[in-house]
């Protein structure tokens, strides 16, 4: 499981190296080789992610091992929802790569989100796997999920997979889920999948494998473990012991594979791969947290904990430890998870909510409200723009969507977004783009805009090998050296920031170097309330705004995109634009300068 360990996975050509070695280790009747997060992350560091499905599946097929994807139903391979049309597309590309299975989920657990996609795969010719969103709620009980389930078999569904994202299924809970599922149906193939952080996993794996399961998810060292899997040796051993028929392992194959994870941890992957995620955590158990996420999570949350304590520093309040800003993140979680309705904590609902904790959280050491910052992704969800809620939203946030005259929806998800191919087509042919073998870059613009138009630029390599020089550079530093990151220069009576690089590394361009470069304008800073990504639009089909633009109070101004999420900014008054000081892309610090603002008088 390489993005529950950090932020990427291995790039193609190691892929394709260590296949061989994984089907020589001879215990594996399937493979997950794509799907979720992988397409993105490989756009995020240059690579054409149609080219690594294809070699990365290739060889598994050759030698008999089915291969499958992670499918977010509604929101296909990413964090928002899709249009109908791109969903169909989908499963024709995939399969056409060599996917075999789709193992389709929605956070929210609605029949209405996951159903089309098991109809849209099967008549691609995929075998549809429709999952159960595990969690451990007073509303999420063994009947809940054994009547989803019966949903998903009469719908069509070829196999049903129990996916513990969080590990926080309770055992016996879980075989009672199975048991029940199987008497429905007894032939119906069910695979459980558990990520490993509090505990419960290989307990948990022996009571499903007692009730009839079929299939488990395992992982192998270095990656086994942690956020990620219970590793394959440990599983196996105990399932021997049970008195269940498992394939052998390949020692010999699985001491190479286990190298080979290491060369490439040590290459690069490692350096995107926070220590805290090796540990098993039982403080996952109160918040529910996916072990996909923690990767990101430890990264984001150590990017927001030194802007949080640059703040405290200039307001001369004591900074926090990870350790301090990590419980009142897992608190806030727990806290805020009820009060909007109990989505399942799976992508994206999981980011959501984690997002929502820690602003909150941010915000209220800052000495402000709670709920004072939401995101509009974050508001589609409490207002059931992307699916029925299992639960009741809290009043309070009941009256502030009002008060910000926000629509609460029970209409099918799928009627809020029209088809959009034909668009991203046109954009195609302008830009003299090839729609790909089986309209695979076609799929992959239209389902990944922003992070298709950095890859086919060379923004996103460029950007990528910068941040990986920096990373290395901050590494082998020597020991005991306090090296600045920036520096302040003044030059003909205005002052500068520079950001500084050790090494071959290069600085990554910020609001504030970027604005050093602008002349001042005239009017009001808006400073970037959170550290992230600038983005002018969250989309093809927003207008940017420019200089000169008159906006009015709550205008959107523009966007940070953090934590997988794009938060709008928004004018505080009414005025004209007179400085943009950053470019699409451009990462912000909190508090840089991103844009100028005159009053209106």
């Amino acid at each position: 499981m390489w993005q529950s360990a950090g932020k990427y996975q291995p790039r193609v050509d190691q892929l394709v190296r260590i296949a061989p070695v994984i089907i020589k280790m001879g215990c594996f009747d399937r493979v997950e080789t794509n799907g979720g997060g992988f397409e993105q992350v490989n756009l995020l560091y240059g690579e054409n992610p149609n080219k690594s499905v294809r070699e990365w599946t290739k060889p598994f097929h050759e030698a008999g091992i089915q291969t499958h994807m992670l499918d977010r139903a509604l929101n296909g391979l990413r964090m928002s929802p899709c249009a109908k049309d791109l969903r169909q597309l989908f499963y024709k590309v995939k399969k056409a790569q060599g996917t075999d299975i789709t193992r389709i989920f929605c956070g929210l657990n609605d029949p209405r989100n996951v159903i089309p996609s098991i109809g849209y795969a099967k008549e691609a010719g995929m075998i549809a796997q429709a999952a159960l969103c595990i969690t451990h709620s007073p509303l999420h009980t063994v009947e809940y999920y054994v009547n989803l389930a019966k949903q998903f078999i009469e719908a069509g569904a070829d196999e049903i997979c129990l996916k513990d994202m969080a590990g926080i299924g309770r055992p016996v809970t879980l075989g009672k889920i199975v048991a029940g599922i199987k008497a429905i149906k007894p032939d119906i193939i069910i695979e459980y999948h558990s990520h490993s952080g509090p505990g419960f996993s290989v307990a948990s794996i022996l009571e499903v494998c007692k009730a009839g399961c079929d299939y488990v998810d395992v992982a192998m060292s270095p990656l086994s473990w942690g956020t990620g899997h219970a590793d394959v040796i440990a599983v196996q051993e105990m399932l021997k012991d049970a008195g269940f028929k498992v394939k052998d392992i390949n020692m010999e194959a699985y001491m190479e594979a286990r190298t080979m994870i290491q060369e490439m941890m040590d290459d690069f992957l490692g350096y995107y791969c926070p220590s805290l995620n090796r540990i098993d955590n039982s403080l996952l158990v109160k918040p529910g947290l996916p072990g996909g996420m923690m990767g990101s999570l430890m990264t984001d949350l150590e990017d927001n904990l030194a802007s949080l304590n640059k703040w405290k520093a200039k307001n001369g309040k004591e900074p926090l430890t990870t350790d301090q800003l990590l419980v009142k993140l897992f608190d806030e979680v727990a806290y805020v998870w009820p009060k909007v309705g109990y989505p399942c904590l799976v992508t994206p609902f999981s980011q959501y909510v984690k997002n929502l904790a820690l602003m909150n959280v941010i915000q209220m050491e800052k000495g402000k409200e709670r709920w004072s910052m939401i995101a509009d992704t974050i508001w589609d969800m409490i207002l059931g723009k992307a699916g029925q809620l299992p639960g009741p939203v809290d009043a309070q946030l009941v009256e502030l969507a009002k008060s910000q005259g926000r629509e609460f929806l029970t209409t099918d998800p799928q009627a809020n977004y029209p088809d959009c191919l034909d668009e991203f087509r046109a954009k195609m042919k302008e830009n003299g783009w090839d729609l790909g073998e089986d309209d695979e870059e076609l799929f992959e613009y239209a389902m990944h805009p922003s992070q298709y138009e950095a890859y086919k630029s060379g923004k996103a390599k460029a950007d990528f090998e910068a941040d990986l020089a920096k990373r290395k550079a901050e590494k082998n530093a020597p020991k005991g050296e306090a090296l600045p990151s920036t520096i302040t220069v003044s030059l003909g009576g205005q002052s500068y920031r520079l950001e500084l690089a050790y090494g071959d590394a290069a600085p990554a361009a910020t609001a504030a170097s970027a604005a050093a470069t602008v002349p001042t304008g005239a009017g009001e800073d808006v400073p970037a309330p959170i550290s992230g990504k600038f983005f002018l639009t969250n989309g093809n089909s927003e207008t940017p705004k420019k200089v000169g633009d008159s906006v009015k109070r709550g205008d959107t101004l523009c966007y940070i995109e953090a934590m997988k999420t794009y938060n709008a900014i928004c004018a505080d008054f009414d005025g004209t634009i007179t400085e943009i000081c950053c470019k699409n892309g451009d990462s912000v610090d909190e508090d840089d300068v991103i844009l100028k603002i005159a009053r209106n008088s």
